[in-house]
C-alpha cells in the first residue's frame, strides 16, 4: 500500500509542478506582451511629453508669422547654426555663417549652402532642432528650406534661406540658442 501511496503522491507533485509551470509561463507571456505594448506606445508618449515640457528642441513644421511685439535692444542672443548629414547622403551641407547675434523680436535672414556630390539626383529633407530644448518654443521660422523637400541634380549646388526671429518672451537666462539641421536622403520616399 505504501508504494501505491508513494506513486499517488508523486503524481500529485508532478501535476502540481506542471500547473505551477503553466502559471509561470502564462505570467511571463503577459509580461512580454505588456513590455511590447509599452515599447510600442513609448514614441507617441515621448512626443506628447516633449510637446508639454518643451524638451527635445522640436521646432514647428510650419511657417510662423512675424508678430511685431517690439525689439528688445537691451538683450542680445547668440544663435549658432550646425549642420550634419544623415548616413548615406553625399551632400556638402553647411551654414554660410556659423553664428549671428540677434535682439529678441528682430527678424533675421541667413543662408545655408548645399551641393550634391553624387552622380545622380537626390532629394534631401532637413530636420531642425533647437537647444536648449525649452528655447524651441521661442524660435520662430518665418521661411525655411526645411519646410519643403530639396531636389538637387548631380553636381549642382544651391543656397537655401532661413528667415527667423527669437521671441521677446525668451527667458532671460537663455543667451545662446543652437539651431541644428540634420539632412536626410528622401529620394525614394519623394518618388
Amino acid at each position: 500500500m505504501s508504494t501505491n501511496d508513494d506513486i499517488a503522491n508523486t503524481n500529485k507533485d508532478t501535476n502540481s509542478g506542471i500547473q505551477s509551470n503553466n502559471r509561470t509561463v502564462k505570467k511571463l507571456l503577459l509580461v512580454v506582451l505588456a513590455m511590447f505594448g509599452f515599447g510600442f506606445a513609448l514614441v507617441p508618449l515621448y512626443d506628447v511629453f516633449c510637446d508639454i515640457t518643451g524638451l527635445n528642441g522640436k521646432t514647428n513644421d510650419t511657417a510662423a508669422t512675424y508678430e511685431d511685439g517690439g525689439i528688445d535692444k537691451s538683450r542680445t542672443v547668440k544663435v549658432q547654426f550646425i549642420t550634419r548629414n544623415a548616413k548615406g547622403i553625399p551632400w556638402k551641407f553647411e551654414p554660410v555663417i556659423n553664428e549671428i547675434n540677434v535682439h529678441p523680436g528682430e527678424m533675421k535672414l541667413v543662408s545655408f549652402y548645399a551641393k550634391n556630390k553624387a552622380e545622380h539626383a537626390i532629394t534631401g529633407q532637413a530636420v531642425p532642432s533647437v537647444s536648449p530644448g525649452l528655447a524651441a518654443n521661442y524660435f520662430h521660422k518665418i521661411e525655411c528650406f526645411c519646410f519643403t523637400q530639396q531636389p538637387l541634380a548631380a553636381g549642382k549646388d544651391v543656397e537655401m534661406s532661413l528667415q527667423f526671429y527669437v521671441d521677446v518672451e525668451l527667458p532671460t537666462d537663455i543667451n545662446t540658442l543652437t539651431l541644428s539641421y540634420t539632412l536626410y536622403d528622401i529620394t525614394e520616399k519623394s518618388s
